[in-house]
């Protein structure tokens, strides 16, 4: 049994594919997202800070944008970006 939250965001990832999952539909949402957000990280300074920058889906065919590991900084940074606009 699969844990998540209503919108399915921590379900399992994709692992073992069910054939009736449309899996690549959501692959390719969460690919648009995260492309995206490189983009957006890149002109704000912080590309090189989420070098783990993925897309992914989930056991339910769900897109997931995954930022990887990254250092406190990055998130500080972050976080400022998404309040103020402003990266470093």
């Amino acid at each position: 049994m699969d844990v998540t939250d209503p919108r399915r965001v921590v379900a399992k990832r994709a692992e073992n594919l069910s054939p009736a999952t449309p899996y690549v539909r959501g692959w390719a949402e969460a690919k648009r997202g995260a492309d995206a957000l490189a983009e957006q990280l890149h002109s704000a300074g912080l590309g090189m800070d989420f070098l783990g920058l993925r897309a992914d889906v989930t056991v339910f065919g769900d897109g997931l944008v995954c930022l990887g590991p990254i250092r406190p900084e990055a998130g500080e940074a972050l976080a400022r970006l998404l309040v103020t606009g402003q990266g470093r």
